[in-house]
């Protein structure tokens, strides 16, 4: 009951009561000091970033989930810096025959990654194959990290890093073709923002003898990692020039003694009945939307057109340079 002074506890004992004190004596100052920054994830020792990173400092400063080495290769300074490649501006390739026509093509590569547990298949396995031949930095990584360095993307357990692009000049395109000792045949592609097109383009350039691609600097896709895998490989072998004004680039072709015809809908002649088809010629590809722009289309020597039904309104770059390509190969093939 209350006020029992039986009951345990209920008889407060002498001098346990605080009392008043005299002053603050700074207690109050005291209790409104903070404790400073909250110190990051890796420097809590009792967080698990903190925990992965004293582990990564015993293991000799290699970060876990990097990937381990595989069939016997140390983790050296460059195969962690390899781990780290599509932060480095790196250009990522994923899937099985995507990674093996770029190794086939013998393109520079920074480093191959494959998916712990994967189903080996005759792909896996000439990829592991060329990729110790070859000395890669060769990493194993778990699937979880892999889907992020692919951006989601359908990798099939195997994913390269190859260096950024290094385009070439216009003037290399027109050596190259000389060198040949063939007529050049170059593609310039006018307003094509899609990297897939690029890559059909650079396909049906390798398949059909163009000795390179010309780009504009602005507004115009680049050598991507999707441009990669469309065109299969092709990429490597064929080379790609930009130019700063691409309506200049076309006039110093024409002083090199080639010709410029442009490929629209609304063409004076089809590609196929093209009389200089077998001369000098450079083919430019407009986008699928706007078409050739206007002082593209002034420069060019000649407008041509491919010949579809009536219901298709257009063809995209891939597919109309993959066509003109053919018609070309052709004439040049029957002369």
């Amino acid at each position: 009951m209350a006020g029992n002074s039986q009951r345990r506890g209920a008889v407060r004992k002498a001098g346990s009561k605080k009392g008043a004190q005299v002053g603050t004596g700074g207690h109050g100052r005291k209790s409104l000091e903070g404790r400073g920054p909250t110190p990051k994830a890796e420097d809590r020792p009792y967080h698990p970033a903190g925990k992965r990173k004293i582990a990564a400092e015993r293991q000799g400063g290699r970060p876990q989930g990097a990937g381990k080495a595989v069939a016997g290769r140390g983790a050296n300074p460059k195969s962690r810096q390899a781990s780290r490649a599509s932060k480095t501006g790196n250009e990522v390739v994923a899937g099985r025959n995507s990674v093996l026509e770029a190794l086939r093509a013998e393109i520079p590569v920074a480093a191959v990654y494959i998916a712990s547990r994967i189903e080996a298949d005759d792909r896996t396995r000439e990829i592991l194959q060329i990729a110790s031949g070859r000395g890669y930095n060769l990493l194993e990584i778990g699937k979880p990290e892999l889907d992020r360095m692919t951006d989601g993307a359908v990798h099939q357990g195997v994913a390269i890093t190859v260096p950024p692009y290094e385009y070439r000049e216009l003037d290399d395109l027109l050596d190259a073709a000389e060198l040949s000792g063939l007529p050049p045949l170059i593609v310039a592609l006018d307003g094509v923002t899609d990297p897939r097109n690029l890559g059909a383009v650079l396909r049906s350039a390798g398949a059909f003898g163009a000795h390179g691609v010309l780009v504009p600097e602005r507004r115009s896709a680049g050598v991507t990692a999707s441009a990669w895998k469309v065109s299969a490989g092709a990429a490597a072998r064929v080379p790609v020039a930009r130019a700063t004004n691409l309506v200049r680039a076309l006039e110093e072709c024409k002083k090199a003694g080639c010709f410029v015809v442009g490929l629209d809908a609304g063409g004076s002649v089809e590609v196929g009945n093209l009389q200089f088809g077998s001369d000098p010629l450079v083919l430019v590809v407009g986008s699928e939307g706007k078409g050739l722009s206007r002082l593209v289309s002034e420069t060019c020597d000649v407008i041509a057109s491919i010949p579809i039904g009536s219901e298709t309104e257009s063809l995209n770059a891939g597919v109309a340079a993959g066509i003109s390509l053919y018609e070309v190969a052709r004439l040049r093939r029957d002369s």
